[in-house]
């Protein structure tokens, strides 16, 4: 058995924020401004050297926004004149399978001390999540899901369901484990995590008819979802338009972290073993 704690920075990779081009989720897109960090624990068990089974959870934040772009004339324009962002906390907990290949390399597989170990990992997972947007008008952060900025909910548009907030994911990655003595080891790791959902950042298909927020709310809300839905301008000035597109469904939100470990061995077994001890008398 094994036990330790996990630090490192979170990327989000969605609709917002991005660089040249049409907008991907992988690293491409990643905007090293939108940074932020975790923090998590973790349990493993490891039944032979060659596999282990991790459970670990993770507190930390997500970023996004469309003011990272550096445009260049490209794809990358419409999506900095959309002027969106959205921040969010992220809790996980994983359940990850770490398979060891080169142990059967080594000479002395139960000889740990001073020793690298490279390792895969891959699992299930479940995160909670609730993005907030900056209203543009006051400067403060709004929760985003209860305005249905795409509509989400309304008979108007049947096709756009209301998302949950809790949602599987699918991490995978790999990592290097070094073993300090025969107690300690620290770990680098990076894990890209797949989701199910385009909603993290609560921007995925195209704008509504912002009439339809004054028909199922009341004026003051109403006129926050309005100015939270459509940031590229205000009034009739607007750049973008009912029907017109504001993210792109075709592309599910995801995320990776770099991680740094620290964990330490339960139980007996642990500790270096010293040759020097004096021997036991009869």
């Amino acid at each position: 058995m094994e036990a330790g704690f996990t630090i490192g920075p979170t990327f989000f990779l969605g609709d917002l924020g991005g660089n040249a081009g049409k907008g991907t989720k992988f690293i491409k897109d990643n905007n090293f401004p939108a940074t932020t960090f975790h923090v998590g624990a973790y349990a493993a068990f490891y039944p032979s050297e060659f596999i282990g089974f991790r459970l670990a959870l993770n507190y930390g934040a997500l970023e996004g926004d469309d003011q990272y772009i550096k445009g260049k004339g490209g794809w990358e324009e419409h999506r900095k004149v959309r002027n969106s962002n959205f921040k969010s906390h992220l809790a996980e907990a994983m359940l990850l399978t770490e398979i060891y290949p080169t142990v059967f390399l080594e000479y002395d597989r139960n000889d740990l001390y001073r020793k690298f170990r490279p390792y895969a990992a891959v699992g299930v997972g479940v995160f909670n999540f609730n993005p907030k947007g900056q209203d543009p008008l006051t400067g403060e952060w709004v929760e985003l899901k209860p305005l249905r900025t795409e509509g989400q909910g309304f008979p108007e548009y049947p096709t756009r369901k209301e998302y949950s907030l809790t949602q599987l994911n699918i991490p995978m990655g790999v990592g290097v484990k070094y073993f300090l003595n025969e107690r300690f080891n620290v770990s680098l790791e990076v894990l890209h995590r797949t989701t199910f959902t385009d909603y993290i950042d609560d921007v995925s298909t195209r704008y509504i008819n912002p009439a339809v927020f004054y028909t199922h709310m009341d004026p003051a809300t109403a006129q926050l979802a309005d100015r939270m839905a459509n940031k590229s301008g205000t009034g009739l000035s607007r750049t973008y338009t009912p029907g017109m597109i504001r993210g792109n469904p075709n592309n599910n939100d995801a995320y990776f972290t770099f991680n740094v470990k620290l964990g330490f061995k339960l139980g007996a077994g642990g500790g270096f073993r010293n040759s020097t001890d004096c021997p036991i008398r009869f």
